[in-house]
């Protein structure tokens, strides 16, 4: 084949021009992966959505789309949006550097000579007309796209983890998202296309499919349930399937392994790897996700006493708005319906311990009080460093601050050692009972069935302070997600390791099994309180008959003096107004 035979077929087909530009870049030959891609691209439809695995070079491959449609038409209109204008950038100097590089594009280079804007980021290609709008143009999603128009805009990662990670942030996103119908040219071909890869269950991209754009997934490994991409996973894949299935489970791109993929999936755990390399977003099932941040109650809570009666409430108006949401839609905390004004001292309160915090983990801990029948989470958070001195003081002053009457201990690392580095610093600072416990049971299966049943009978109750610190702590960055209380609970499924960290949620689930064994939670809530309003009155009688014992006008006569018979009266009475 002769090079203008060549060039008359890349022009003619997106799949021959990116084998050149691969050939250009002295990359290897594209993967069937990426020719299927390629052919997904070129298809043509006005509102599409790539989702492919991490790695797939998706971003590459769009890159050279943009190429080969300027290649096409000079007066082509293209934006690049991504989450960060730098991401956008990159994509557009890429472009750039194709057209300055590539012999075929060579010809589309900017000329100052006749005007052309020349900015990496905004530039024009030779043989365009004269227009407001450049050739090409990159900006972050967040910067000002009103007064754009584009015959090609192609939304890039658009949703990352820092700006997916609330229910708020998703939100803005989808606004930002909705700009792009007013920017899109209504001429003959003009496309959005949009491509990523999902961050949550609760991805925008899932929002696009239901808005009519056609969906193209293209995912890490042939998958076992095809049904679960609701018609919109590769067609090949499909087809291959159906041939051979023992091809299921297997890697759909040989340049990544087996070994690769188990690498991966180890480093993003079980749930993260099914998101942004399976990219299945299913996992927003009530039923894999159990436990809802809304069955929470969340309070200011006193470090030594508490209510006497509280309840839950589900209204709207309790919802917690300055607390953003880390978990899925409509899962928001809830302030309680009611609160008693009335103190009582906590019936219990134990400090427990996760003591792994290796490496990237952390030194869970946990102060859990009870009192009436209900579990008041006083303070919690994670230690890294493992069991280092420093640690170990935070943790015996830990203790101190709240007096607990127990340190609870998960003694499955180090067989016991932790306890005994922690026993003499606890003495010296706060003496008290260290109890270790040893746990057998799959992790996640253990923790929904201990925290589950409490939850869906609103008996635990957060430390308001506590959760602000968590969640404003977790958005902050989003390499501290995964650390957060708040996200561990309403992300955690009954699949192993599908949290990548788990320590705070583990610990706080080791508390709550300390209590549970002690059958503090065994009484109903109602009977709870009765006896409790019992007591107080009994104790209010007694005060008031040795009160009246002790008045000079009960100490003066025979007939001032009151009968057993009369005392017992006056208690009866006093119960029967109850």
């Amino acid at each position: 084949m002769t090079k203008q035979e060549l060039q008359v077929l890349a022009l003619e087909d997106f799949k021959v021009f990116l084998k050149v530009c691969w050939e250009h870049l002295r990359l290897p030959e594209p993967s069937r992966l990426q020719y299927e891609i390629a052919d997904f691209l070129q298809e043509g439809h006005s509102r599409q959505v790539l989702q492919a695995l991490r790695g797939a070079g998706k971003t590459w491959e769009t890159g050279a789309f943009a190429a080969w449609r300027l290649l096409r038409d000079p007066n082509e209109k293209i934006l690049i949006v991504s989450q960060s204008g730098g991401h956008s950038d990159n994509i557009a100097i890429f472009i750039r550097k194709l057209i300055e590089t590539m012999p075929i594009l060579s010809h589309l280079k900017p000329d100052m000579s006749k005007g052309h804007r020349t900015s990496n980021t905004a530039f024009d290609v030779n043989g365009c007309d004269v227009s407001v709008q450049p050739s090409l143009r990159a900006l972050g999603i967040t910067s000002q796209l009103q007064g754009n128009r584009a015959s090609l805009l192609i939304a890039d990662d658009v949703e990352g983890q820092q700006n997916s990670a609330t229910e708020m942030r998703r939100e803005q996103l989808r606004t930002a998202t909705a700009e792009f119908e007013a920017i899109l040219q209504t001429t003959l071909g003009a496309q959005i296309l949009v491509l990523g890869t999902p961050q949550s269950a609760e991805s925008i991209y899932n929002g696009f499919r239901e808005d009519g754009y056609v969906t193209r997934i293209f995912p890490a490994r042939f998958p076992e349930e095809v049904s679960i991409y609701e018609g919109c996973l590769a067609p090949y894949m499909v087809e291959a399937m159906m041939v051979d299935p023992s091809i299921i489970g297997t890697t759909t791109e040989p340049r990544f392994t087996e070994e690769d993929l188990i690498l991966r999936e180890n480093r993003y755990g079980r749930s993260g790897f099914k998101l942004q390399f399976m990219l299945d977003t299913t996992l927003s099932d009530a039923e894999k996700y159990p436990l809802k941040l809304k069955d929470l109650l969340v309070t200011d809570l006193d470090d030594f006493e508490g209510p006497s009666a509280i309840t839950w409430s589900s209204e709207a108006s309790k919802e917690i708005p300055e607390i953003p949401n880390i978990g899925f839609r409509g899962d928001k905390l809830h302030r309680p319906g009611t609160v008693s004004g009335d103190l009582k001292k906590y019936e219990g309160v134990i400090l427990a311990i996760d003591p792994a915090g290796t490496g990237t983990d952390e030194m869970g801990w946990c102060v859990v009080a009870h009192l009436l029948g209900r579990l008041y989470v006083l303070d919690f958070g994670g230690m890294k460093g493992g069991y280092g001195e420093r640690n170990l003081m935070g943790l015996s002053q830990i203790a101190k601050k709240y007096k607990v009457h127990d340190v609870y201990v998960e003694a499955n690392f180090g067989d016991g050692m932790f306890s005994a580095l922690l026993a003499p610093i606890l003495n010296t600072v706060y003496p008290c009972n260290i109890e270790e416990v040893k746990v057998t049971t799959q992790k996640e299966v253990r923790i929904i069935d201990t925290l589950e049943p409490i939850m869906n009978q609103h008996r635990l109750v957060f430390n308001y302070s506590s959760c602000s610190t968590d969640v404003m702590f977790a958005i902050k960055d989003s390499q501290n997600m995964m650390y957060s209380l708040m996200f561990q609970l309403s992300h955690i499924t009954r699949d192993r390791q599908s949290l990548r960290h788990d320590d705070r949620l583990d610990v706080l689930a080791l508390a709550v099994s300390y209590w549970l064994e002690r059958d503090v939670l065994e009484q109903n809530l109602d009977n709870a309180l009765t006896s409790y309003k019992n007591k107080q009155l009994d104790k209010q009688l007694k005060e008031f008959t040795k009160n009246f014992k002790t008045n000079p006008l009960y100490r003066g006569g025979r007939g001032n003096s009151p009968s057993a018979g009369g005392c017992k009266t006056v208690k009866t009475s006093m119960r029967a107004f109850r």
